[in-house]
């Protein structure tokens, strides 16, 4: 009997059913469903199918959690291996043959004076769990209480987490300047203003009055994603790093959005050849499903037995699929293809800048890029340097009227007001993602206004998917623009 496609009224009317259904019966902090109302019913690498029968290209990619998009081969067939052979799906913290190859999988992948060295900590399954444990870990191995941690940041949601994000206000964290060129918070952008961000640095260390005790710990993102896809210098990376070293403080490295290739390189810290004492992992490192573990330097392995747990942190198929995830990167080079394909679309996304005035900056690193929308209607004002509220990044200036390369021109001292960053335009980049959805690309807004429209496509795209994303865009861009302008 041949079966009967049901008519598009009835696809149409379930799918609004059960948008409406969550709006009446989901908390009102939910964030995602607010800007996509979409209801994904089968997807496959980059591409999502809605009940409604319309399709779109992902670029938000589970927040960075799929790094091989959606249902990969390769992790189905792990997912159904683990299924099909009658393993315990849940052992707590016992040791399997799955937790085995994961474990051995990831260790595989780390810097090596990190793995050679390296104790790991399975948490509940989010990267705010692995956030709080790691702050946990190291006031546990130093007896101190503070943190250091920056401006723009983002770790989690959890109360620890929050703490050291960058909205919070919390007695304990110290927050430094995060460097970056666009927004810079002296005014100056480049070598120059990471190097005053590091000296601030030191000074907020090493005086006795500045109010901050030696820390128990630093936590940063090699690439700043919620912040505005802002990424670290490497030197002022590397500067951190010796800052840290020489003064007993444990570096943590939060790759809980840059890890398993997304920046070119298979850990963010690659790029500038730092190895820190903690990274916090999660996200991709799961293949899509919930995993997030916390690896540190032996000597900071001081906890007590049950000083830190969680009960789902023995998920079996998270770690089956974080481990065919991490081979399958690792083994075809993805990483090294983010990298490529991620300059190419930057290049790309920087001539269409040119075009459009609305365009204040484009940033990112590998596979994880952002294009910041301003107001070109208007000058000075919100948006001027020295305002550290708004997002930028090193490498990412296109050299537009306004931006930080006209800025380092100027002689120290006298910065003109005219040259100043254009405010940022949030509703602007709200009406960019509803264009973009409305012609099948999925995006996210990040930023410190949400005004930066981020793409996190998976690592497995295609040129001519790139070019189509970059297409859609684009026409997004201007359909935006020339509403928002009249």
């Amino acid at each position: 009997m041949a079966v009967t496609e049901p008519a598009p009224a009835a696809v149409s009317a379930a799918h609004e059913g059960i948008l409406r259904r969550q709006s009446a019966r989901e908390s009102a902090a939910r964030t995602y469903a607010r800007a996509l109302p979409i209801v994904p019913v089968r997807a496959r690498g980059l591409t999502i199918e809605g009940a409604d029968g319309q399709r779109y290209l992902d670029c938000l990619s589970g927040a960075g959690t799929l790094a091989l998009g959606h249902n990969h081969p390769v992790v189905l067939e792990a997912i159904r291996k683990v299924l099909d052979s009658g393993a315990p799906l849940h052992v707590l913290d016992l040791a399997t043959p799955v937790k085995d190859a994961f474990t051995t999988e990831l260790f595989r992948t780390l810097p090596r004076e990190l793995a050679d060295r390296g104790r790991i900590q399975f948490c509940g399954p989010a990267g705010t769990d692995a956030v709080e444990a790691a702050l946990k870990l190291v006031r546990t191995a130093t007896g101190r209480e503070g943190m250091v941690a920056f401006t723009g940041a983002y770790h989690g949601m959890t109360a620890g987490a929050l703490e050291v994000s960058g909205g919070a206000r919390d007695v304990r964290v110290a927050r430094l300047p995060y460097p970056q060129d666009y927004r810079c918070p002296f005014g100056i952008g480049g070598a120059e203003g990471a190097e005053l961000a590091a000296r601030w640095t030191e000074s907020l260390l090493d005086d006795p009055k500045s109010g901050v005790p030696r820390p128990a710990g630093m936590i940063l993102e090699p690439v700043q994603g919620e912040g505005g896809v802002i990424p670290a210098p490497d030197d002022w990376l590397r500067r951190m790093r010796e800052i840290t070293a020489a003064r007993s403080i444990p570096l943590i490295a939060d790759e809980v959005q840059t890890g398993v290739g997304r920046t070119g390189t298979f850990w963010a810290v690659e790029h500038s050849g730092v190895v820190p004492d903690v990274m916090v992992l999660s996200k991709a490192i799961g293949g899509s499903l919930p995993l997030a573990v916390v690896i540190y330097r032996d000597d900071l392995d001081v906890w007590s037995p049950g000083a830190h747990a969680g009960t789902f942190r023995g998920n079996q198929l998270a770690m089956a699929a974080g481990a065919a995830t991490l081979a399958y990167v690792r083994e075809n080079g993805l990483a090294e293809r983010a990298g490529v394909l991620g300059t190419r679309m930057l290049t790309q996304l920087r001539s269409l800048a040119a075009e459009h005035p609305c365009i204040g900056d484009v940033r990112g690193r590998g596979l994880m890029i952002g294009v910041e929308l301003v107001d070109p209607a208007c000058s000075g004002g919100a948006g001027s340097l020295g305002d550290s509220g708004g997002p930028g990044g090193p490498g990412g200036g296109t050299g537009t009227p306004g931006g930080a390369s006209a800025v380092r021109s100027l002689p120290a001292g006298l910065l003109d007001r005219s040259l100043r960053p254009l405010p940022p335009a949030p509703e602007l980049a709200a009406a960019v993602q509803r264009e973009c959805l409305s012609r099948g690309l999925i995006v996210e807004l990040g930023g410190r206004h949400s005004s930066v429209v981020r793409l996190l496509p998976p690592l497995t795209i295609t040129d001519e998917q790139a070019a189509a994303i970059l297409d859609r865009l684009a026409d997004a861009i201007s359909a935006a623009e020339r509403q928002h302008h009249g």
